[in-house]
């Protein structure tokens, strides 16, 4: 990168963005070539799910109020019964195939990134052929991380609804000032327990990525990059994922319910449509980039400053598949 890497501590939110771009425009072809091979299926997949959704949703609704003034017992009560239940069954089918072609590309496109961001690090020369020649043998890895954290969100949120069970229990059903200022703290409480799990969780992503730990293993070596760094993580997960609920927002309303609420034609629908499927695919392409680039603001933050020639060298060989070993990404560490 153009910073050097003991310099990279003291970059914020700013500077990680500069570096961000400067880097996807330095290599601006082999991120392109990403973008239309992963990151663009990546976002339609996402964006026709909300729409389809609503569709599927909107036929379930339909179908119910039908069922309900259909009188009990009749062949069309039997009829109507029956079409509801197909229904629930192709609106959950969808829902699966959805989920499992969201998490599939997800993985590749972080890969992909992660991969290319340290190759730029490292000043070695990579093609569109090598990236994803290695991206098959990396997603694997990443599946297992990913897994531990839906565990970790899990066991968070069963936590959680544990100590609001509790709460209830205690306090009652109240709505005096008291209760609503403990369910406003436990509310806020809860928020920052979950931005905190997504901070792990991304930079345990890279770290599965360019060292040889993955799943839990990677999530306590990201909890530990980012002390003396959390500030700056949150911020980051906050902005993008703030950008992230707001283009959802918008394709929901102008897109998915645009002819309802604001009278929009097909045309003007496509139109916007098009402008958050643009938007949503930069915003997937800087996120990943921004938490590579974060990772190695943590690393310089806490002294381990990577060895370019090892890195590189591992680099040359991830087609063998060798991730980084711990010794390789801590080889000047300056107490």
């Amino acid at each position: 990168m153009d910073i050097e890497q003991e310099k990279m501590q003291f970059l914020g939110f700013s500077g990680v963005y500069k570096e961000s771009y400067k880097l996807m425009f330095s290599w601006r072809k082999i991120f392109t070539q990403i973008t239309f091979t992963l990151i663009l299926p990546l976002s339609f997949i996402f964006l026709i799910h909300i729409q389809v959704s609503d569709v599927l949703f909107g036929k379930i609704e339909h179908d119910r109020e039908n069922l309900n003034d259909t009188p009990l017992g009749t062949p069309q009560h039997q009829k109507l019964l029956d079409v509801t239940s197909s229904d629930w069954a192709t609106f959950f089918l969808f829902k699966l195939l959805y989920f499992i072609s969201l998490l599939i590309f997800s993985l590749l496109s972080t890969s992909a990134v992660v991969y290319t961001v340290a190759s730029f690090y490292t000043a070695k020369e990579v093609t569109f052929k090598q990236v994803i020649s290695v991206v098959p043998k990396v997603w694997k890895r990443l599946m297992v991380t990913f897994l531990c954290t839906v565990v970790a969100f899990f066991v968070y949120n069963v936590m959680a609804a544990l100590v609001v069970g509790i709460w209830a229990l205690t306090m009652g059903v109240k709505s005096d000032g008291v209760a609503s200022f403990v369910a406003m703290v436990i509310g806020i409480l809860y928020l920052v327990g979950s931005v905190y799990l997504t901070v792990v969780w991304q930079l345990a992503n890279v770290v599965t990525v360019l060292e040889d730990s993955y799943g839990y293993e990677a999530m306590m070596k990201s909890k530990e990059l980012i002390k003396g760094k959390m500030g700056l993580s949150v911020i980051i997960v906050l902005m993008l994922h703030g950008s992230f609920f707001l283009i959802q927002l918008l394709f929901s309303m102008v897109v998915v319910k645009g002819w309802k609420l604001f009278s929009l034609g097909s045309m003007e629908r496509t139109a916007w449509g098009i402008v958050c499927f643009l938007l949503l695919s930069h915003l997937f392409l800087l996120m990943l980039v921004f938490q590579t680039v974060l990772y190695f603001v943590c690393k310089s933050y806490h002294h381990q400053i990577i060895d370019k020639s090892a890195l590189s060298d591992h680099l040359e060989v991830y087609e063998c598949y060798q991730p980084l070993k711990t010794k390789d990404v801590q080889l000047d560490c300056h107490v």
